[in-house]
């Protein structure tokens, strides 16, 4: 189908409208493109962990008036007049953001999480100073010191990592490094490792090295609101979130901190890294904050992790090493190399059947980075159209077959039958 053919397909208006009438008469262009995007959607079963589906409420916020009000600076201390509704939407996000993870503060305004952690870091440290991440080959982010980021060109990472025997994060490793190196922060939290991190060791650990602790929470923040994982907020002297991935908000990232670092971290995001905040998506966080304290919300997030679970039971029983054996969280990563093909392959073969997954580096792995040896996939997106345990555990099965070296036609169509039943579960 070619991507003209899509913009009037059937599928392409299923679940959520793609493109208004007025965009399509402005810029067909775009507007087919996003017909075609709706319409690979909704034939593709997505178990990306960083993605999910915004709520109607959420996107009605992200395209109100307030996407066109420019209003550098914070409520009350704006640069520009007209601000006073702008004012009243922020402070909407900030309380709930303040209540919802019993923070003494919260920054609403980081367009993403990555410029999230450069406020941190700006707010804690100055260049050369030493930080204590989990290793990339590990599980950390890029803005946990790789060179290619500004993180690693700014400061002097030194990266932990987790035993090779069973996966979970060497806790003694940690001290041994925090005392040979006494850095001025350590980063706690992964992008890839199914557990929770134990905040109260690393509170332990910043303590006796006189260092800061830095959650990173981009991947649970939606499990952390829930209460369905243990909150870092507690121990931590700045947590850097997200508002997207399980959150299910505008994409984004927000900061909370100590009452002390308040004036730092706001400082640090304006106007040391960021100019006027963007008010569509402060309202649109404000939407998904509010939609993230209610007890449906909780359920989802529970659900997200029995799926989970039910995704790593399934892969191991089609022949796949789930990390750690398991997973705490909505996130499963698990070694493909005993069916005898890479991280690269098994995302090639998964997405050209409709099954969107993602390429993931293992610790201790042998493979170069471009190929891995493992894969990472989430339950976020299918436990928003509603797909349980039972879907997962199917799907599940649909990968090994596929990794094994089944005929693609049939997996693939019935991924699309799959998909097609969630399609209006948003």
């Amino acid at each position: 189908m070619t991507v003209t053919d899509a913009a009037t397909s059937p599928t392409a208006t299923r679940g959520r409208p793609a493109a208004s009438e007025a965009l399509f008469r402005a810029d067909p262009q775009i507007a087919d493109l996003l017909a075609a995007e709706a319409e690979r959607r909704a034939e593709s079963i997505q178990l990306l962990a960083g993605e999910n589906l915004t709520s109607p409420a959420v996107l009605a916020a992200l395209t109100g008036p307030l996407i066109d009000k420019y209003a550098e600076g914070y409520p009350g201390r704006r640069h520009h007049t007209g601000c006073a509704l702008a004012d009243a939407a922020e402070l909407l996000a900030i309380d709930r953001a303040r209540a919802l993870f019993a923070a003494p503060h919260a920054n609403v305004q980081p367009r993403s999480v990555t410029s999230a952690m450069l406020a941190a870091y700006a707010a804690l440290l100055r260049p050369g100073d030493g930080v204590l991440a989990m290793s990339l080959e590990h599980g950390g982010h890029l803005s946990c010191g790789s060179r290619a980021n500004f993180s690693g060109r700014w400061f002097e990472f030194t990266g932990y990592g987790v035993r090779e025997q069973d996966g979970l994060v060497d806790l003694d490793q940690v001290r041994d490094l925090a005392r040979r190196h006494r850095p001025k922060a350590i980063v706690a939290g992964s992008i890839s490792h199914p557990r929770h991190p134990d905040w109260a060791a690393f509170r332990e650990i910043a303590d006796e090295v006189d260092a800061y602790l830095v959650a990173a929470v981009a991947q649970t923040t939606g499990l952390v609101a829930a209460g369905a994982a243990p909150s870092p907020v507690p121990f931590a002297d700045v947590t850097v979130a997200a508002t997207h991935k399980l959150l299910r908000g505008p994409r984004g990232g927000l900061l909370l901190c100590t009452a002390e670092l308040a004036e730092r971290i706001d400082r640090a995001v304006f106007p040391f890294s960021q100019g006027g905040a963007a008010m569509n998506e402060v309202a649109g966080k404000a939407v998904a904050l509010a939609q993230a304290a209610t007890a449906e919300y909780r359920a989802y997030a529970l659900r997200t992790v029995s799926g989970a679970r039910a995704l790593a039971e399934g892969l191991a029983e089609a022949g796949l090493r789930p990390l750690t054996g398991g997973t705490d969280t909505h996130l499963v990563t698990a070694d493909v190399s005993p069916l005898g093909v890479s991280g690269a392959e098994a995302e090639r073969r998964c997405a050209a059947a409709g099954l969107l997954l993602g390429k993931c580096a293992l610790p201790y792995d042998p493979a170069p980075p471009a190929e891995a040896s493992g894969i990472r996939l989430g339950t976020g997106t299918v436990t928003s159209q509603g797909m349980g345990p039972a879907e997962l555990a199917e799907i599940a099965g649909l990968v090994g077959r596929l990794l094994a070296g089944d005929a693609a036609a049939p997996v693939a169509q019935r991924v699309r039958e799959l998909a097609a039943a969630y399609a209006d579960g948003v």
